[in-house]
């Protein structure tokens, strides 16, 4: 059995480590202790993936706007190979745009041009997408990180602290499902009744066997409830409860004072491309 990430980094960190956490993880870890937590652990910087899920946003937006073909979301790794494996016919329709995951690496590699990029994963797909990108040099999902936080007896912190850069709020939603639609500003763009958000495996085989002719924007996810239902999630919250979560966490965010300096600019983005 190949050798876990974890298992190859030695804890606490020593040198520049940068981790990119998905929203998600406020289902298992509270903010901002966690941002205390991972600094503990050896992380220098530590970042969202949220504004990298606005950049990938925008190309959605763009593409949408020129094409009348059926678009199939793309940053879920398990309905690319879902499609790729059972729905060949349907790869043209599979967007080339980069996940957020992928969008952020970019941006760190950039930023941080000397930092090895950690993703903490909510899922196995994610982690198998993360080992195939240069932007991402390790990779350790959530079970792993709360293990070490027990390891290293990493308790949470009442410290106000701050993410490294790249502050985004409403792209929060994005571990929901319909985040993507619901964030890529598409009014205007596309007919409402053109986009269908479809979250769960079986539902998503159900529509591409008999497809709605009309549909031209499709945002899927593979996992029931969207990424909140992800198998590294592991938690007695009900899918509900865990929506929830993630929409106080939006709320919160909306009313925290970023520091102007903290803040995602677009110009920090200059020059990468985010389609393939």
């Amino acid at each position: 059995m190949p050798k876990k990430d974890v298992d190859k980094l030695k804890f606490p960190l020593k040198g520049k480590y940068v981790a990119m956490l998905a929203p998600s993880f406020i289902i298992k870890f509270p903010y901002p202790s966690i941002i205390s937590q991972l600094k503990k652990l050896g992380f220098e910087k530590i970042v969202e993936l949220t504004f990298g899920a606005k950049l990938v946003n925008r190309e959605y937006h763009k593409l949408l706007k020129k094409t009348s073909e059926l678009v199939i979301a793309s940053p879920c790794p398990g309905i690319v190979e879902l499609i790729n494996k059972n729905f060949p016919q349907y790869k043209k329709n599979l967007a080339k745009i980069d996940s957020p995951m992928i969008a952020m690496g970019k941006i760190c590699k950039k930023t941080y041009p000397n930092y090895k990029t950690i993703f903490i994963s909510p899922c196995n797909y994610k982690k198998q997408e993360a080992k195939k990108s240069k932007y991402v040099d390790f990779v350790i999902d959530y079970a792993e990180l709360e293990n070490l936080f027990k390891k290293f007896k990493i308790k949470h912190s009442g410290k106000k602290v701050y993410f490294d850069k790249f502050y985004n709020d409403y792209t929060k939603i994005y571990p929901i499902a319909g985040g993507m639609a619901k964030t890529a500003h598409l009014k205007g763009v596309i007919n409402k009744n053109e986009i269908k958000s479809i979250d769960g495996a079986q539902k998503v085989i159900k529509f591409l066997t008999k497809p709605d002719k009309k549909i031209r924007f499709l945002d899927v996810l593979f996992c029931n409830g969207g990424c909140v239902g992800g198998p590294c999630i592991i938690s007695k919250l009900s899918l509900r409860q865990k929506k929830q979560k993630v929409l106080n966490y939006l709320k919160l965010a909306k009313t925290e004072d970023i520091p102007e300096v903290k803040k995602g600019l677009l110009c920090k983005a200059k020059d990468i491309r985010f389609s393939h």
